[in-house]
């Protein structure tokens, strides 16, 4: 008696930003390589087929795409990464340009701890 058969395993290979066909939500999709292995009394041996997908994280929907495609995606950058600004010239500080603000300071809170004792404030109930 001889067992065979098929196995699948899913591969998560980034997770992107897009715009879902099926919810029309902006949302993260994972890329997906599907492959599917020959297997020999439950031993996995060579490749029947791989595929590639994109997955809504909102929704669910799952969308077969080619290799380029998938291949495009994970080199984009990965959903949450702060976007890829180019590098700024270092502009000098300018000095304030108007008068220095004045601070005004009272005398020292009898508490010792730089609040005013209730009933100190202008309007407090005490």
């Amino acid at each position: 008696m001889i067992i065979f058969g098929t196995r699948r395993t899913v591969t998560q290979l980034a997770l992107v930003v897009l715009t879902c066909v099926n919810c029309h939500r902006s949302a993260a999709h994972a890329v997906l390589k599907a492959v599917t292995k020959f297997t020999l009394f439950f031993i996995p041996l060579f490749p029947v087929r791989t595929r590639y997908a994109h997955q809504c994280t909102a929704c669910g929907f799952l969308l077969w795409i080619e290799k380029q495609q998938a291949e495009a995606l994970t080199s984009a950058p990965p959903a949450g990464a702060p976007p890829q600004m180019p590098p700024q010239q270092q502009v000098p500080q300018q000095p304030w340009p108007g008068p220095a603000p004045q601070q005004q300071w009272g005398p020292p809170s009898p508490n010792g701890n730089g609040h005013a004792a209730p009933g100190q404030h202008p309007g407090a109930r005490g």
